[in-house]
């Protein structure tokens, strides 16, 4: 069984920052990538930003230069610093964790819940 959990949502002014977390647990063999979509009313869930195993990011247009994603490999945690936040940031941020549970299994998805990001003045 695998646990994805997110933490650190909530209400931001417009230029504010945020900082998420995801800390995924349980029966882990090896994680080949974590990462953000986010998926506001109306909307697709859309990735926000991804990193590898070995390091290496991608990020949607859209955050380039705002937003910063980074990875605890010893803790099974990524982090996503978000600055200089908009209105249009607003949605439902979820955290996706793509690893293994054993060594010969397939990689497979795992969500966390979602935490609701809100920009407002």
């Amino acid at each position: 069984q695998v646990q994805v959990v997110e933490s650190g949502g909530g209400s931001v002014q417009p230029g504010g920052s945020l900082r998420l977390s995801c800390a995924a647990s349980g029966s882990i063999f090896s994680i080949d990538s974590m990462g953000w979509y986010r998926q506001a009313p109306g909307k697709v869930r859309e990735l926000v930003a991804r990193i590898l195993s070995g390091g290496s990011t991608n990020y949607a247009d859209s955050v380039k230069g705002r937003f910063t994603i980074s990875r605890d490999n010893a803790k099974n945690t990524v982090y996503l610093q978000m600055n200089s936040l908009k209105t249009e940031d607003t949605a439902v941020y979820y955290c996706n964790t793509r690893l293994r549970r054993a060594i010969l299994d397939n990689n497979l998805d795992y969500w966390g819940q979602g935490t609701q990001v809100t920009v407002s003045s």
